[in-house]
């Protein structure tokens, strides 16, 4: 939840001025969450700071990946910028990782979430007013039926016990469209929902008339 991490951040001594994300070439949609790139603009807009996006081709190997990321890292380090903020709560090689592949450029990570109990978390993030939506399902750890379902009070009491509330395990994974320090909440419209490399995605769009959508 990139405006949740965004917000802990900014009670902290860091200045936050610049958000990155991955976009999937051929699809324009984020990476792994297949979530529309005009929609995540919005939602960059609606938070009042700019946004990076790295592109990456479909199915991409990892030496692609770390390439690019790795320019976009270290032209962030050309503009004096030494610390990128993840939101990794609990996966310990997952934090192993990004703290490798940082140092190699000289900069360093930053886990303002780290070690937080999970089911406490998702009831203050409902509770302070954020919203947000399932938009990718892993089948293999929760039922499809929960891909497109709002994060609320009813989808923590329904998840299954070997669920993360937060999908730290990779559950599930979220857009958000209304948080306390958006300057305007994000009105989304839920498409169909597909399934595409065994996760189930629930298509949002944005919801401005007579614009046309491409799949």
């Amino acid at each position: 939840m990139l405006e949740w991490r965004q917000r802990q951040l900014k009670s902290s001594e860091y200045e936050v001025v610049e958000l990155l994300t991955t976009i999937t070439e051929g699809y324009d949609r984020i990476s792994m969450h297949g979530v529309r790139r005009e929609l995540v603009e919005e939602q960059a807009s609606a938070i009042g700071i700019p946004m990076q996006q790295v592109r990456i081709p479909p199915q991409c190997v990892n030496d692609t990946y770390q390439s690019r990321m790795r320019d976009a890292c270290l032209a962030y380090k050309a503009r004096g910028i030494n610390h990128m903020a993840f939101g990794d709560l609990f996966l310990r090689d997952i934090r192993d990782y990004r703290d490798k592949m940082l140092a190699i450029v000289g900069m360093h990570a930053l886990y303002p979430l780290w070690d937080r109990p999970t089911a406490a978390l998702a009831r203050d993030f409902i509770a302070q007013g954020y919203k947000a939506t399932l938009c990718c399902v892993d089948p293999a750890q929760i039922a499809p039926h929960f891909c497109g379902h709002a994060f609320d009070a009813e989808l923590l009491a329904t998840l299954p016990p070997t669920a993360d509330p937060c999908g730290e395990n990779g559950e599930f994974h979220t857009f958000v469209t209304a948080a306390p320090y958006f300057s305007r909440s994000l009105s989304c419209i839920k498409g169909e929902t597909v399934l595409r490399d065994n996760f189930w995605f629930c298509d949002l769009y944005p919801n401005i008339p007579l614009k046309a959508h491409a799949s």
